[in-house]
Parts: structure tokens; sequence; C-alpha cells
């Protein structure tokens, strides 16, 4: 490939306790020798530390959440387009991913490339749609329900043994251990990211993980199965280990192979002690611990870019076991200035 200077925008750069996939996806493309790219950051928040982290975004500015509106979600992309010819943009968060789907022949038509999953991917492995989804791939998946108010807590005990997973459309997901704990659950998440909630069938095992990419013709780019080495009270990883597991990773490229999935995806399943695997979540997007990947051998970031842009990309067929990821904390000083300049011009 040619070195022509990409300009690449990238969301999710909340890069805290709950980090989005921003920062590493753009650590992932930099470490590129085949790409030459400009990053533009697009925000929802004032405080995203991927805003402000040297060697991130080249250029940033803010966006408005698609909820807003698609009219003024759009009129702020074809704003950041005139100024900085954009070629290609990764969206990294579940909450915006039904939008830029929508929105791709648009942005299309104006010279912005996407490599997204189609909106039938998108929608048939929801949370709230996983048991049809598992029946019709042939994936074991915990049995689970869709709740719309306080008064289906109720029947929950009736269709579960306690402890269950209560868990929102997007994010968040926690232990509920007795019907109180639920309707805790239940008013934070549903407040928080709507309804339905999800109540799953608690599945006694090791969770363990796996970072894919799929190239929309049913081959797996890239695929990097891992064990989490310590969770947080959001159900994060701040730790995690590669893994030789040969059956993930059948899974994996089988349910890609399946599907025609097109995009970065992340599997999280439970594996039993009697060495049998259940799906709990397919996350359609990149995960936030992608630059594990890059660290194992597979820059899937890279890979993504360039599927995108329609080149030929070699499968990867190996990568390194037992490499591990420690997520840190680190107080970022910047001045005052940055701040108060993104926040009133919505720009930096």
């Amino acid at each position: 490939m040619g070195k022509d200077r990409l300009t690449i925008a990238v969301t999710g750069l909340n890069n805290t306790d709950n980090p989005g996939p921003g920062v590493p996806v753009v650590r992932g493309i930099r470490e590129s020798k085949d790409i030459d790219t400009r990053i533009i950051g697009m925000a929802y928040e004032n405080l995203e530390p991927g805003i402000y982290m040297q060697d991130v975004a080249d250029k940033a500015y803010k966006i408005p959440y698609p909820s807003a509106g698609t009219d003024l979600f759009m009129d702020r992309i074809r704003d950041i387009h005139a100024r900085e010819k954009i070629d290609l943009i990764i969206p990294n968060l579940d909450a915006e991913l039904f939008t830029f789907i929508r929105l791709s022949k648009q942005l299309s038509a104006m010279g912005i490339r996407t490599f997204l999953p189609t909106i039938e991917q998108f929608e048939e492995r929801h949370k709230g749609n996983l048991p049809e989804f598992g029946e019709k791939y042939n994936i074991k998946v915990p049995k689970s329900i869709s709740i719309q108010s306080e008064a289906d807590v109720e029947s929950i005990g009736e269709k579960f043994d306690y402890p269950v997973f209560v868990k929102g459309k997007f994010y968040d997901a926690y232990y509920a251990y007795n019907p109180d704990q639920v309707y805790t659950h239940f008013s934070k998440i549903s407040a928080r990211w709507g309804l339905p909630v999800i109540v799953q069938q608690y599945i006694k095992g090791t969770e363990v993980n796996v970072v894919a990419l799929g190239d929309g013709n049913g081959n797996t780019v890239a695929a990097v199965p891992m064990r989490k080495q310590y969770i947080t009270d959001k159900g994060k990883a701040w730790g995690g280990i590669t893994l030789s597991d040969t059956r993930m990773l059948d899974i994996t490229r089988q349910l890609i192979r399946d599907t025609r999935w097109r995009g970065g995806m992340e599997l999280e399943m439970i594996k039993t002690a009697a060495g049998e695997y259940y799906m709990i979540e397919i996350n359609p997007r990149i995960p936030a611990w992608v630059y594990l990947a890059v660290g194992a051998g597979q820059n899937i970031p890279e890979a993504l870019v360039k599927l995108a842009l329609g080149m030929d990309v070699r499968p990867y067929e190996t990568y390194e076991v037992g490499k591990m990821f420690i997520r840190y904390s680190y107080d970022l000083i910047c001045n005052l200035q940055q701040f108060q300049q993104f926040s009133m011009d919505g720009e930096l």
C-alpha cells in the first residue's frame, strides 16, 4: 500500500474506568507500517481523556449524541468532513452503532467509508435476542428474558434460580442474589440505558472472551482469545491474558462464517468446569482491550482500516499465547484553556 495520508475519524475516547475502545484503536492504527494517518477524534463529552492525550488525536471535535436527532448529527459530521476530508470513520460505542449503520450509505456518498455489520447482523445478536440467536446458529447460550417494568421482577424466581445477571441493552451488567437487588439494578440500568432490561441465567464457570474481525464474506481475518484476570465493579477487564483455546476459535470462526459478519466483534463466553462454552454476549464492535491483540501479533485496527479501503487482507494465522495486559489509571495534566476551548468551540 502507498503511504498517502489517510484521515480517520474515531469515536469512543472515554478512556476511564469504563473505557471506550477509541484510544487503543488509535494506538493500533498508529503502529501500522503501511498506513500514514491523521486521526480525528470525535467526542460526546468535554472530559473524554482521549481529547487531551498526546499522540491520540491530531484534532478533536465534539459531536452531538445520535439521540439528539439524525439531522443534527449528520450536520455536524458534514461540518467536520468539510474541514478535514475524512476517509474513514470507526465508531466504537454500542449506543451509536445503529445510527452509523443506518447512515453508512449517506456517509459513503460523501466519500466517507465505514466497515460495520449490517442492520440484520446488528439486530439479531442483541442481548434480548440471544436465545433465538443461539438456536439459529447452534451455539449454547444461557436462558434469558427481557423485562419492561418492575412488575416483571416478581416472575423471575419462577424461571431462574438466583443469582442472575441483570444487563442493560447497551452496557452495564450486575449480579443479583434476590428480587430486591433486581429491583435496584433494574431502576439504575433502565434510567441510564432505557428498556428493555435483560435478566440472564447465571452460568458457573470462567469468563473468557474473543476479539475478532470478519471480512463480510464469512472469513475470519483475526481472532484472539483471552481470560480476564481482573474485573472491575462495572464488569470491565482491568487485566487479561491471551489463551491457547482451539474450541473458542472454532466457535468464533463458525459464527463469522454463518453470519458473514462484517467488522470487529467481541464474543463473551463462560467456560464451565465440564468444558462447555456458553455465549453470554456478542458486542458488535472492537472491544476496549483490543490492544492486547495488537501486542500478541494481530493488529486488528490496522486490518479493519485495510478492509474498509477495499484491500486484500491476509488472515492472521498465529498470535502469542501468554501475552498479558494490565490497565492502569494515570493523571493527565492539561491546561484549563484546552478544556475551555473544547467546551466552547467544540474542537481542539
